[in-house]
């Protein structure tokens, strides 16, 4: 059974840091293409940030600059470190996979989801 269990989000005032976790069970496969997605209230998931072993990391252009992927494949944990978060970075973080070896911030090609992680940003 695939897990993907999401942790590190809380609530920060503007200009803090946070790191989020996600940790990986039930999937094995010669690469992964892995994501951060963010859904505020009303509004439509949107990509965060994407990474696989051969193809790197990819940004959307609200985060680049200031979040940074990466993965711990001895841990099967991947991580996203939010620096100078702003009010509008507040939603609901979550972690997904697919077996894949491009990146790419398109919901749609993910298989995989966690329940995610509530960040809260106050001015």
């Amino acid at each position: 059974q695939v897990q993907l269990v999401e942790s590190g989000g809380g609530s920060v005032q503007a200009g803090g840091s946070l790191r989020l976790s996600c940790v990986v069970s039930g999937i094995t496969a010669s690469s992964l293409r892995m994501g951060w997605f963010r859904q505020a209230p009303g509004k439509e998931r949107e990509g965060v940030a994407s990474i696989t072993s051969s193809d790197g990391a990819l940004y959307a252009d609200s985060a680049k600059g200031r979040f940074t992927i990466s993965q711990d494949n001895a841990k099967r944990t991947l991580y996203l470190q939010m620096n100078s978060l702003k009010p509008e970075d507040t939603a609901r973080y979550l972690c997904a996979a697919a077996v894949a070896y491009s990146s790419t911030l398109e919901p749609r090609w993910y298989t995989y989801w966690g329940q995610g992680t509530q960040v809260t940003v106050s001015s």
